[in-house]
């Protein structure tokens, strides 16, 4: 098998080009005749002509899926056909990774298989939620408003993912900021003041000591600081990524209340929106619940989720576990308890999304309004106590002029 580059003209004239995987061009003519396509050109791709990837792989943002979909509802209520909507999104996308996933599902319906299949088969690239419900759209027939569906899924999960990122951005600013000055003090200042300490002759403040020791340190040892400081970074984002750690975080964000009002609302606004989304698309309650925990982050929330299913499939009514788990909030619950006894839990769940995407924005600024003044007083502490080791060596020596 090799990859063609092909030219050719739709049922309306329009010029289409893209790729497609073939034994030989016969084949791949014959393939494109069968797409209902006139081929014009069809090249066997050199190594030049394929994209050549380096570095680290660009992350799919939930910004590109919803474009994905969006895109894709709109050219196939034009009219246009599956693997042609392929095609032409494939070149429209500016993410390369994007753009190799879309080419492999293309080939993977070129072959006859369905365009969940194909989505499946690229599990990093499009989420198992958007391959259930498009999986649950193909076979009712719905596949469109499925499509419409998981956009506006991705839509509302970007917009709460830019609120949470927008929230760490001035306190990661900050914090290096803290990091900058506090180093250029003690490898610029502080040394430049030790000479003129020495000469005062007296002994030093405690506290001009501790600085005055601590600049000595980094200027002597920076070498091994450095790698160090590294390591432990390294070490403890590799350890959040064990089972140990993601618990350990999972514990300490419910934990704090500023932080888990935000997580846990953020998870209720999650919940809510994809099994809406879910049951919609007509994915049944056990394997909806199933796929919600896997979108989670909180393992603790997942752990709830996952047992919340369990209980489904032993029929019983959702908002019990919920319930029980102690994590959500009343409001989840009892509104989704009186959903089940009305018969309209699709309708329920879409409003409490939208009420809980309201409470993330809520939650996202009084976080905000937290962490600004402690971040200022923690930055004046430290710049403070800089300071200060530099002045009571000074007024030390004042105070001892004017006792002569």
């Amino acid at each position: 098998m090799a990859d063609f580059s092909y030219v050719a003209l739709s049922a309306n004239g329009k010029e289409v080009k893209g790729t497609i995987v073939a034994e030989n061009p016969d084949s791949a003519r014959a393939q494109l005749k069968n797409q209902g396509l006139v081929v014009t050109n069809v090249k066997e791709q050199g190594l030049l002509d394929k994209e050549i990837s380096i570095g680290p792989k660009k992350k799919i943002t939930p910004r590109e899926l919803a474009v994905f979909c969006r895109q894709f509802v709109s050219m196939s209520k034009a009219g246009v056909t599956i693997i042609e909507c392929l095609s032409l999104l494939r070149e429209q996308t500016e993410n390369p990774r994007l753009a190799q996933a879309i080419r492999d599902v293309q080939t993977s319906v070129e072959k006859g298989e369905t365009l969940a299949y194909g989505l499946e088969a690229q599990p990093d690239v499009f989420p198992s939620l958007m391959c259930t419900t498009i999986a649950a759209g193909e076979a009712s027939g719905s596949l469109e408003v499925s499509l419409e569906r998981m956009a506006d899924q991705f839509e509302k999960s970007a917009k709460t993912q830019a609120l949470v990122k927008k929230a760490m951005i001035y306190p990661v600013v900050v914090a290096c900021v803290a990091v900058g000055v506090v180093i250029l003090m003690l490898i610029k200042v502080i040394p430049a003041y030790t000479d003129m300490f020495n000469d005062l002759g007296t002994d030093l403040p405690k506290i001009t000591k501790m600085v005055v020791a601590a600049s000595d340190f980094l200027m002597a040892y920076w070498f091994i600081i450095v790698p160090v400081v590294i390591a432990i970074v390294v070490g403890i984002k590799t350890w959040f990524k064990t089972d140990s750690g993601k618990l350990a975080w999972s514990t300490f964000q419910l934990k704090v209340p500023a932080i888990k009002n935000l997580v846990v609302k953020s998870a209720c606004s999650s919940l809510a929106r994809t099994l809406s989304t879910l049951l919609a698309a007509g994915v049944g309650l056990t394997d909806a619940v199933g796929i919600v925990a896997d979108t989670m982050q909180n393992v603790l929330i997942q752990d709830a989720l996952r047992f919340s299913r369990d209980e489904v499939m032993k029929g019983v009514p959702l908002s019990e576990p919920i319930e029980d788990s102690g994590l959500f909030p009343p409001m989840l619950y009892h509104m989704m308890r009186i959903g089940e006894e009305a018969g309209n839990s699709e309708e329920m769940l879409t409003k409490l999304a939208d009420y809980y995407d309201e409470e993330v924005e809520m939650a996202t600024q009084s976080l905000m309004a937290l962490m600004e003044p402690a971040i200022i007083l923690v930055l004046a502490g430290v710049v403070g106590v800089l300071i200060g080791a530099i002045m009571a060596p000074m007024l030390a020596m004042y105070q001892a002029m004017d006792n002569l």
